[in-house]
């Protein structure tokens, strides 16, 4: 089971020099892999009464495929996106960063996808959230093509590419991780995805949902085994061997919401953690 971090989005202040240092750091103390979410925009509880989206437009996101443009030039690490909104962005310009991402780091980027689900957001970008599934499904084979093929050409019911393609191409195919937590996402992870990102815990939900990715997986004539799972756990929860035993292939670790207000204090609660694990 490989184990990273998730980025602490908000919590480190010193611009790109702690992004820098706390990339360094983590890939010093053994860590695999860094992990952060993502939100274009944040809606304002002032303009939007009774709001209930767990962040507003006081959170702060990078947008992380141009964090990890940045990342891939000063550390080692896989770059995870846990998850991007795919649906919410135009797909080829998608798969132009991703590629660039992923050619810049050496084959590093996953792609973690999923829905999202802030109406506001959606609005502002342009997109209607209506057959997000269907639109998923289809952005997934599309960004597909386009990294393994010179030319595509392809009238869907939201795409149209006529005899256009992507220079340069990523070296391979970024492999697409599915986020989500309904069992549609779970049937999607198994007949598309390389791996999944489940929000939950070790125990008979984590297990149910398994069970659904792996029914999907075979009705697909895809292996079970060979999809990923990557979960996440809060610093001081524990639960390392719950997900190894549930045969998770990732875990990342999150220090958010910790109280921490300093680069150091992050970097000091892992390096604890890391002689922990090992």
């Amino acid at each position: 089971m490989e184990i990273g971090v998730v980025l602490p989005q908000g919590e480190l202040h010193g611009g790109a020099r702690e992004l820098r240092e706390f990339a360094v750091a983590v890939q010093e103390l053994g860590f695999r892999h860094l992990l952060a979410y993502d939100h274009v925009l944040g809606a304002d509880p002032d303009g939007h009464p009774g709001w209930s989206g767990p962040y507003d437009v006081d959170n702060p996101f990078h947008e992380p495929l141009t964090l990890f443009a940045f990342l891939a030039g000063v550390c080692d690490l896989e770059l995870v996106t846990g998850v991007l909104v795919l649906p919410q962005r135009q797909t080829a310009l998608v798969a132009k960063q991703a590629a660039e991402v992923d050619l810049l780091s050496g084959g590093r980027l996953r792609l973690g996808v999923g829905l999202g689900w802030n109406s506001v957001e959606y609005a502002a970008l342009g997109r209607p959230m209506r057959g997000l599934g269907s639109r998923l499904d289809e952005q997934i084979a599309l960004l597909r093509a386009l990294w393994t093929q010179r030319s595509v050409t392809l009238m869907g019911s939201g795409e149209h590419f006529d005899a256009a393609g992507l220079n340069p191409r990523p070296a391979r195919s970024i492999p697409i991780w599915i986020g989500g937590t309904s069992d549609a996402a779970y049937r999607r992870a198994g007949r598309l995805g390389d791996g999944w990102l489940p929000r939950l815990s070790p125990g008979p939900a984590l297990d149910a949902a398994k069970a659904v990715v792996a029914l999907a997986a075979l009705s697909a004539g895809r292996d079970p085994s060979a999809i990923g799972m990557h979960g996440r756990i809060r610093l001081g929860a524990g639960g390392f061997d719950a997900w190894r035993d549930a045969g998770a292939t990732h875990l990342a670790v999150s220090t958010l919401g910790a109280g921490f207000t300093s680069l150091s204090e992050h970097l000091r609660a892992l390096s604890q953690l890391e002689g922990e694990i090992r």
